[in-house]
């Protein structure tokens, strides 16, 4: 059962997820997502929250055409499953995805410029052949500039970069198409807490500078209270709590949600006695 709590919406819907359902297996079926309806509205970025296991690569693969769901996904008003192939090539364009290990997502053998440059090559005709080398290196510097990189690097690999700056490398690798919906797949968790904020700070900019919209996944609820507009929380493959960020990790409605930021972390050790308190309180009256 999903404890939806009002939020204030902003802007059009631009992706729509009706009755999506997804199982794997064939003797001994496992349901990942569990008819998951969800609305992201354009300019906003939505958290989806969950315990390992719970279903967020799924439900994000599938938003982006990469699995076959039953049930619905709209992109500005386009039902994914009614496209031609070209036609959702088009929409796929406007779809990136930025994933949480930023090294095993290139080919170390390839050099920068080709990583950025490979959205480009795939997708538009005109990028394609030694004529457009040039023009691709232009455009490449530009976007390694955008995420705070030297253009200079392009003709380096990945190994000779930290984790940050290989996540922006594929941060700019995303933008090269200029998306309009990036999905962010814990895009931080691999990396130092102090560039982690750096990194967190780039996609801010970006997202006010270029009016982009974020699906943020992550566990870690001290960052999603940093960066979402609304949260929406998944439990064994189904939401159960979506509403705006200040209210889901205020005050929770669902016992889920509850769980999940009481096994946040405190390092004030009479703020942790204080919580264990509430909650023993809580659990007292629910007893009653």
């Amino acid at each position: 059962m999903t404890t939806a709590t009002t939020a204030p919406e902003t802007g059009q819907p631009l992706l729509e997820l009706d009755g999506l359902r997804k199982e794997f297996g064939t003797r001994h079926t496992n349901v990942a997502v569990a008819g998951v309806s969800l609305r992201v509205h354009e300019g906003e970025t939505l958290a989806l929250v969950g315990e390992s296991g719970c279903g967020k690569t799924t439900l994000t693969r599938l938003l982006l055409g990469l699995l076959a769901p039953t049930g619905s996904v709209r992109f500005d008003g386009q039902d994914l499953a009614t496209l031609t192939a070209s036609g959702l090539r088009a929409v796929r364009r406007q779809m990136q995805v930025v994933l949480q290990d930023p090294y095993s997502s290139m080919n170390p053998r390839m050099r920068i410029t080709d990583i950025v440059a490979e959205p480009l090559v795939t997708h538009e005709p005109e990028a394609r052949g030694r004529r457009a080398r040039a023009r691709n290196r232009e455009r490449v510097g530009e976007l390694l500039e955008a995420v705070g990189l030297d253009a200079a690097i392009q003709d380096r690999y990945p190994h000779e970069f930290s984790g940050g700056q290989r996540q922006r490398v594929s941060i700019a690798r995303a933008l090269a198409l200029r998306p309009r919906l990036l999905v962010l797949d814990e895009p931080t968790s691999a990396l130092d807490v102090s560039v982690q904020a750096t990194v967190l700070d780039l996609l801010a900019d970006l997202q006010r500078q270029l009016g982009l919209t974020y699906v943020f996944v992550s566990h870690n609820l001290a960052v999603v209270a940093q960066v979402a507009d609304r949260v929406a929380v998944m439990s064994r493959g189904s939401l159960v709590e979506v509403g705006e960020a200040t209210t889901v990790l205020r005050t929770p409605q669902h016992p889920y949600t509850r769980r999940l930021l009481d096994a946040v972390p405190v390092l004030d050790p009479r703020e942790g006695r204080r919580a264990a308190r509430r909650a023993a309180a809580q659990t007292g009256e629910a007893g009653r």
